[in-house]
């Protein structure tokens, strides 16, 4: 990814969550956390990945809320960027953290007999 590309990312990544948290109203989208940016070449289109920490099952409604409050959010990063076009920004439900989750509880429930070192194997066969 180009340097400008990268650095208008992470601004807009910033302006986002700014927003989600001190300007938007709508409870759909209360504790969403925006996880990533990523720009077009062009600069044109902005892929924003959302989540909404440990509520996976918000999913539909905190979309929904996005989709009402996608303009107000385009308009407001417009007036916070210099570039000769604002970005069409679409959402995404980023499920990442609820897989790791899955993924940790998967490897918590393996019952996975502790290694015998060679100091115990010693001591084992001596007695």
């Amino acid at each position: 990814m180009s340097i400008k590309r990268e650095r208008m990312s992470e601004r807009i990544h910033q302006i986002l969550s700014q927003l989600l948290l001190r300007e938007i109203s709508d409870p759909r989208l209360r504790d969403i956390t925006v996880t990533d940016v990523t720009l077009d070449p062009e600069l044109m289109y902005a892929k924003v990945y959302v989540s909404a920490m440990g509520d996976e099952d918000r999913e539909s409604e905190v979309m929904q809320g996005l989709r009402r409050a996608g303009g107000f959010l385009r308009r407001e990063v417009g007036k916070r960027i210099r570039l000769r076009n604002t970005p069409e920004l679409h959402f995404y439900w980023d499920s990442t953290l609820a897989y790791a989750d899955r993924i940790n509880a998967i490897i918590s429930s393996l019952d996975i007999p502790a290694e015998v070192t060679d100091d115990e194997r010693k001591d084992g066969a001596a007695h």
